[in-house]
């Protein structure tokens, strides 16, 4: 076979063994086609052939048969093998066809299971995405919730920052916005758990400091990274909607903005979830006469370089930013859509799209991920 090969133009080189013993080395190099002989000693045909299509996972394989045994060819076929040659039928033309179509049909195969893998990951980010950006909870008609998120650095992926609001049977609200370190799945998988945990330690009960606590064991539980860890803002909205309570973990300042203008929500903040276990995390109370409206988000809003210097842009512009796009837009008043993102909307349309937007504008580029909830009380 070497002799027929090498009769023929642009032959391929060639490396021959006599064993499988000798063909570990040879077949962990980027082999792209093997020529397997199935009456090689030392193993049954069909298993001679798994070792190999194990081994070189990557290349065509093409089986060789005795002339009284094709059945053994068509065999060879189903356990992975991409075409069989009888032995002593044929010659170099017949060979070099049948090793360039192997080998064509092996790279058709991994583009196949390239693009399967493709879909399965979208389907898998889909999930997660549907996991960190729920539909808000809300049914009080005086309250709009928008919500929206962007990957950083063009990313096409989630990573770690979460969102979530729900009315309680008393008519309180619960909003909270999460950012568990880290860009990869993995930290998306994770703000999922806690998204999900404090959706359901809110609507049964739990509060405040005992909250997060317990979103914190959760966080140590499920993480497979002692280092991740999460910055958290949560707020406890009164049935009345006159007060705000306000809980931080490590988290920037959330944004209220009311008849006075647009303002960050000063107050006392506790570490991390994650970083000091048995930790405490005080609250701040707001009074506020509707209508207002607050913003809570992720740092990938503010820590974004912009284009005139090299500072970032900040809380305090994003104050200005948030100030002039609620009086642009008459206090959010339109909506209902949906927006890019299969992100849910309601009451405020797209304030949270039209903010990033705005946002990137103004800056070089969003380096981090950005999760915003923007909600308004009338």
């Amino acid at each position: 076979m070497r002799e027929q090969l090498a009769e023929l133009s642009g032959a391929p080189p060639v490396e021959w063994v006599s064993s499988l013993a000798q063909a570990a080395k040879p077949l962990g190099e980027g082999v792209e086609c093997v020529l397997l002989d199935l009456d090689t000693s030392g193993a049954s045909p069909l298993s001679s052939l798994r070792w190999v299509c194990g081994l070189a996972r990557d290349a065509a394989v093409i089986v060789l048969t005795r002339l009284d045994d094709e059945q053994l060819g068509v065999r060879a076929l189903a356990e992975g093998a991409q075409d069989y040659l009888v032995k002593g039928a044929g010659g170099g033309p017949l060979l070099a066809r049948a090793i360039r179509y192997a080998t064509e049909r092996r790279r058709a195969e991994r583009s196949m299971l390239e693009l399967r893998e493709v879909h399965l990951q979208a389907g898998e980010y889909a999930r997660l995405e549907r996991g960190l950006l729920p539909t808000p909870l809300i049914a009080d008609p005086r309250v709009g919730v928008s919500i929206g998120y962007r990957p950083g650095r063009g990313g096409a992926v989630l990573g770690g920052d979460f969102l979530d609001a729900v009315e309680r049977t008393d008519g309180s609200i619960r909003a909270v916005v999460g950012d568990v370190s880290g860009h990869s799945v993995e930290e998306a998988a994770l703000g999922t758990s806690l998204r999900i945990a404090w959706r359901t330690l809110a609507l049964a009960g739990s509060d405040g400091a005992e909250l997060l606590r317990t979103l914190e064991q959760v966080l140590v539980h499920e993480r497979h990274n002692e280092d991740f860890f999460s910055t958290l803002c949560m707020l406890a909205i009164s049935p009345d909607r006159r007060q705000l309570e306000m809980r931080l973990a490590g988290h920037p300042l959330p944004i209220v903005v009311d008849r006075h203008g647009a303002r960050l929500i000063s107050g006392s903040t506790g570490p991390p979830l994650g970083l000091a276990l048995r930790s405490d995390w005080p609250a701040t109370e707001v009074e506020l006469d509707a209508p207002w409206s607050v913003l809570l988000y992720t740092d990938g809003l503010i820590e974004a370089p912009v284009r005139s210097g090299r500072h970032r842009l900040g809380a305090e512009q994003l104050v200005r930013v948030v100030g002039e796009l609620h009086a642009a837009t008459a206090g959010g008043a339109g909506g209902g859509a949906r927006p890019a993102h299969g992100v849910p909307e309601r009451g405020d349309g797209q304030f949270v799209e039209q903010l990033i937007e705005r946002v990137r504008g103004s800056v070089e580029e969003l380096i981090d991920d950005v999760a915003a909830l923007w909600l308004t009380v009338r």
